[in-house]
């Protein structure tokens, strides 16, 4: 009876395993495709399986046969479809790197990372104005709305071209939301804190008014000096040397996924705050 017993509870941790292999594995394959088109044709699937399941349960004959069919088949188009993603996994599992913790994730914030140097760079040696939102853990759809929606890829030359001098989208800030820039043009709200120097314009005190009703990390390029300024929690930093800022930002963003401590940045830049 007891050999019974301990081969029953073997099969519940079999069991057990088992499930958490599987989620697991999900897990990590929504990270993957998590932002490409194949989330929209996940999703299609999903309610086609719904109605599948709901024409089973009432009884619908014809639907269900048509929906059996199509699932049946549509295995073979689902491997079309999703062959980007489908390479993507073996890819990483290739190179070991589909069960690395956070990888995913840290490669997304290196790219983002240097799509902004890249941008700030050239910006500021050609003294182009920019300001620039990155979105965290607090939503900014309450500014996104005061923008143009753009939901493009982001890159250092999308960047570059909409705060050219003189174009529509140039005067406000870019919101942008893991490697997307969701929108252009934004308003965000100006700080009223008197111990922002006067020399500093209105894109410096939205950059500081944003940080401080927001944990989002907003990077300013100054069209008078050509100086790239950072603000995050009510603190603005200024003067940041362009070999500086891609280990700023790579640092906070990686922290953020990890916990909400404050970054000590080792410069020597102007602090305000």
């Amino acid at each position: 009876m007891s050999w019974l017993a301990h081969f029953n509870i073997l099969n519940y941790l079999t069991d057990i395993i088992d499930i958490l292999i599987v989620t697991y594995l999900i897990y990590k394959v929504i990270l993957i495709i998590r932002g490409t088109k194949a989330v929209q044709l996940a999703k299609g699937i999903l309610v086609i399986v719904g109605v599948w399941f709901l024409s089973s349960l009432f009884q619908l004959k014809t639907l269900e046969w048509i929906l059996n069919n199509a699932i049946t088949y549509g295995l073979f188009a689902i491997i079309v479809i999703f062959q980007p993603e489908l390479r993507r996994v073996l890819e990483q599992l290739g190179r070991g790197r589909l069960f690395s913790r956070g990888t995913i994730v840290e490669e997304q914030h290196k790219q983002m990372t240097d799509a902004i140097v890249k941008a700030s760079s050239y910006m500021a040696k050609r003294r182009i104005g920019a300001l620039m939102s990155i979105e965290r853990k607090t939503g900014l759809n309450d500014y996104i709305e005061t923008g143009i929606p753009l939901h493009g890829n982001l890159t250092s030359q999308l960047l570059i071209n909409i705060f050219i001098p003189n174009t529509p989208l140039h005067d406000g800030a870019v919101i942008i939301r893991g490697n997307e820039v969701v929108a252009a043009a934004c308003y965000l709200p100006l700080s009223e804190s008197p111990f922002i120097s006067k020399e500093l314009g209105t894109r410096h005190r939205a950059a500081m008014g944003v940080s401080e009703v927001t944990d989002s990390l907003t990077v300013v390029v100054s069209e008078e000096t050509g100086g790239i300024t950072v603000t995050k929690n009510g603190e603005m930093f200024r003067d940041i040397p362009e070999e500086r800022l891609a280990e700023i930002l790579q640092t906070e963003l990686n922290k953020s996924e990890k916990n909400n401590g404050s970054l000590r940045w080792n410069w020597r830049g102007k602090h305000h705050g």
